[in-house]
């Protein structure tokens, strides 16, 4: 993984927090943020992950990554610049 990768600006916990409060969350702390920093955003919802990938394409702030570990998901946006 490169260095980008795990350097994020911003960390945001969204644990226990259901749909769409986890991207609601997200967008408010991305609308704060400069182009190019990374928000990293943990969320327990199942349903985030299809809420991240719509939201990165239509917005255009790349998601570097995606994963899930147990009931956690992880997720890395770049803001666009």
């Amino acid at each position: 993984m490169s260095e980008k990768m795990t350097e994020a600006s911003v960390m945001l916990d969204a644990r226990g927090l259901n749909c769409p409060m986890p991207l609601l969350k997200a967008k408010k702390a991305l609308n704060e943020m400069m182009g190019g920093q990374l928000l990293k955003v943990l969320a327990t919802d199942p349903g985030s992950v299809r809420d991240f990938e719509v939201f990165s394409k239509q917005s255009g702030h790349a998601l570097l990554s995606a994963s899930q570990d147990d009931d956690t998901y992880t997720y890395v946006l770049e803001k666009k610049a």
